[in-house]
């Protein structure tokens, strides 16, 4: 058994058994355990999971703006510039979903870094509506400052953590995602019911 994982869940056991409230349907038609670690009669911000993860990545966000300053970078440029970098996108409306945003809001976005000349935008030559992204060479060459200052930062915050707690850490936060991603395609079926 990892001491890790069972130090971990003991003391949200027992303050879930002492403010549990009825368990929701909506938790249950996702398929997943009931959770009641929250109470709203109790509730605070500062014990809260999301209040401090946000916490934690504004921190982070803070500090990795600071670092690629120099590079010219603010926080919403070094994103998609990075995920092009990667691959993850090659046109304007797929760098928009990778980066969670609006079609205008990455218009905006994208005038900056090709005014910097990190990007530019081509029209496709076999279907004259779709844009494609590339990165100039000054863009490719930001990009890979981008992973070092990423890495300084999160091990930073993660200084006195053990390789087991470090993977303890990311295997809870990758189970949250999943329920996250779970929980909203039950949402979004049950407003399709609705309708």
């Amino acid at each position: 058994m990892n001491t890790a994982t069972s130090t971990a869940t003991v003391p949200a056991k027992r303050n879930a058994a002492k403010h549990a409230e009825p368990v929701t349907d909506a938790a249950t038609a996702c398929g997943l355990p009931p959770a009641a670690f929250y109470c709203a009669t109790n509730y605070t911000p500062e014990g809260s999971v999301g209040y401090m993860m946000r916490r934690l990545l504004g921190s982070i966000a803070q500090e990795v703006e600071r670092q690629l300053e120099p590079a010219g970078l603010t926080n919403a440029q070094w994103v998609p510039l990075f995920k092009l970098a990667l691959g993850r996108a090659s046109t304007v409306a797929e760098l928009a979903r990778e980066c969670q945003l609006d079609a205008g809001g990455m218009t905006r976005l994208l005038d900056r870094l090709e005014a910097k000349g990190l990007c530019r935008r081509v029209r496709s030559s076999e279907d004259r509506r779709v844009v494609n992204l590339e990165l100039t060479t000054e863009g490719r060459q930001a990009a890979k400052e981008i992973p070092e200052v990423l890495s300084r930062v999160q091990n930073a915050h993660l200084a006195g953590f053990s390789e087991d707690e470090w993977k303890t850490l990311t295997g809870f936060l990758e189970r949250m995602l999943d329920n996250a991603t779970q929980y909203q395609v039950q949402q979004a079926s049950a407003s399709g019911k609705k309708s």
